[in-house]
C-alpha cells in the first residue's frame, strides 16, 4: 500500500490589494463578469461527462465572495454530495503552503536565497551529476558545476528527480526511496544526496522533490517539525481550521472518496488505501504533497496571497515577498521546461506558475497576466489574479490529472473568449 501510495503521489502533478504599482503593472483591460450559472453550467457538464464525481467552488472577487457551487457526490457509494465542508486531498497544491513557511524564514534572515544549500544541509555538499553513458553502457557521473542554490530549491532547477524515469539516476531516486513515509524529513533529505542529479543546477526546469527539501530546511532553520512550523505560522494565523496532514478520524465521515478514470469511466478506489496518507500515522510530513483541505481553508490561503501577504489583520509575509514569489524565477536562457509550457504562456516563480501573458492559442485556460497559481495530481487547482481583484478554488477527486477541468471552470469564470491584459 505505501509503495503504491509513494507512486502515485510521484505522477502529480495577485494579489488585489499588494500596492498601486502592483496593480498598475497588471493594468485591466477587459472586464471581467461572474456569470453563475455558467460556472454552475460548467460544473454540470464535470459530472455529465463523468470527468468527476463531484466537484466543488469558490469564486471572490472584489474583497467579497461572488461564486459558490457544487455538482456531484463527494461519495457516491455513500450517495453523500458534494458540501462545501467537503474535505479534499490537495496533493501538490500543498506545494506553495510550504513555499510560504521557507519564505518567512527567509524574511526572518534565517537563509538566504542565492546560498548554497549545502550551508544549512550539508549532505548535498558534493552533488554528483548524470552524464549519459560510455562506449561499454555504463553510465557516466561528473561533479556538478556548481552548487545548488536555495532559490535551485524554490523553483524547480536544482535537478532533482521525482520518481522512476528512464535514466540510472531515476533508478538511484527509486532505490533510495526519498519519500517513504516511515522516514522523517531529514532521513529524507539525507536518502536525497545520495541520489545523482539528472542536469547541472540551474540549466533546465524539472518538477520535483524539491518542496520536500524546502520542507527540511523549514524544519532545520526552525527547530520545530515542519507540520507544527506550518500549523502555528500560517494554519493558525489564517484560521485554517481544518487544514492539515493527519486529518482527526471525526473528520472521516466530510473525506471526499478518490475516483480513477478506467477505461473511460470513473471508478472509485479503495477508501482505506486513499486516505491513508490523511488518517493513519506516519513519520514523513511531505512538503510537496499530503495537505487535505476545504474549499473555504484553502481560500482563505488564496485571499491572503492576494492581499499581498495579510488577511483580516494576521499579516503571514510581506507585500513585497508575495510579489518576488509571483515573479518568473526562470532565466531565458533555461530553454528544456518539461512539461510547464502546457501550462500556458507560463514562466514559474516559486512554487507557482506565473502567467506572463495573454493566452497564446483558443485551446489554453483562461487567465490574466500577473496571476500565479498551482494545482494538485487530483486535479484540484487555485489561482490569484492581481488584475481583477480575483481568488479562485476548484476541488474534485479525479485520478489521473485531468487539465480539461480546469480549461472549463477559467472558461466558465472569466468568459472563453477572455484575454485579458497584455504581457510580454
Amino acid at each position: 500500500m505505501r509503495a503504491s501510495l509513494i507512486a502515485l503521489c510521484l505522477l502529480a502533478a495577485t494579489p488585489a490589494a499588494f500596492a498601486a504599482p502592483v496593480s498598475a503593472q497588471t493594468a485591466q483591460t477587459e472586464a471581467v463578469t461572474i456569470d453563475n450559472a455558467r460556472i454552475d453550467a460548467a460544473l454540470q457538464q464535470m459530472i455529465a461527462s463523468d470527468r468527476a464525481a463531484g466537484v466543488s467552488a469558490l469564486v471572490w472577487k472584489d474583497g467579497r465572495e461572488v461564486y459558490f457551487g457544487s455538482a456531484g457526490f463527494a461519495d457516491r457509494a455513500a450517495n453523500r454530495p458534494m458540501a462545501r465542508d467537503t474535505i479534499a486531498q490537495i496533493y501538490s497544491m500543498t506545494k506553495p503552503v510550504t513555499g510560504v513557511a521557507l519564505m518567512q524564514l527567509w524574511e526572518a534572515g534565517k537563509v538566504r536565497l542565492d546560498d548554497p544549500l549545502a550551508n544549512y544541509l550539508p549532505e548535498y555538499a558534493s552533488m554528483r551529476v548524470y552524464a549519459g553513458k560510455d562506449a561499454a553502457g555504463q553510465p557516466r557521473y561528473v561533479a556538478a558545476e556548481r552548487p545548488i542554490t536555495v532559490r535551485d530549491i524554490m523553483r524547480h532547477t536544482a535537478g532533482f528527480a521525482y520518481g522512476a524515469g528512464p535514466t540510472p539516476a531515476h533508478d538511484a531516486y527509486v532505490a533510495a526511496a526519498p519519500l517513504a513515509l516511515d522516514i522523517d524529513l531529514a532521513e529524507a533529505s539525507r536518502r536525497l544526496a545520495t541520489v545523482p542529479l539528472l542536469y547541472q543546477p540551474g540549466k533546465q526546469w524539472e518538477y520535483s522533490i524539491a518542496v520536500d527539501v524546502q520542507a527540511a530546511l523549514v524544519e532545520k532553520l526552525s527547530g520545530q517539525p515542519f507540520a507544527d512550523y506550518v500549523r502555528a505560522h500560517i494554519f493558525e494565523p489564517l484560521k485554517m481550521r481544518e487544514t492539515a496532514w493527519r486529518q482527526p478520524d471525526t473528520r472521516l465521515p466530510r473525506f471526499a472518496a478518490m475516483y480513477e478514470k478506467r477505461e473511460g469511466r470513473m471508478v472509485q478506489q479503495d477508501a482505506v488505501a486513499s486516505r491513508v496518507l490523511n488518517f493513519q500515522d506516519h513519520k514523513l510530513t511531505p512538503g510537496g504533497f499530503g495537505l487535505a483541505s476545504t474549499l473555504d481553508d484553502y481560500q482563505r490561503f488564496a485571499r491572503m496571497l492576494l492581499n499581498g501577504g495579510e488577511l483580516e489583520g494576521a499579516r503571514i509575509l510581506k507585500s513585497s515577498t508575495v510579489k518576488l514569489m509571483a515573479s518568473d524565477q526562470l532565466d531565458p536562457a533555461v530553454k528544456e521546461r518539461s512539461w510547464l509550457p502546457s501550462k500556458g504562456h507560463v514562466g514559474f516563480g516559486f512554487d507557482f506558475a506565473v502567467r506572463k501573458g495573454q493566452p497564446l492559442t483558443a485551446e489554453e485556460s483562461r487567465g490574466a497576466t500577473g496571476e500565479f497559481f498551482w494545482d494538485g495530481m487530483a486535479s484540484t487547482l487555485f489561482w490569484v489574479d492581481p488584475a481583477n481583484e480575483l481568488t479562485a478554488v476548484l476541488f474534485v477527486q479525479t485520478l489521473p490529472y485531468d487539465g480539461t477541468l480546469h480549461r472549463d471552470f477559467r472558461a466558465a469564470v472569466y468568459g472563453p473568449g477572455y484575454k485579458g491584459p497584455p504581457g510580454d
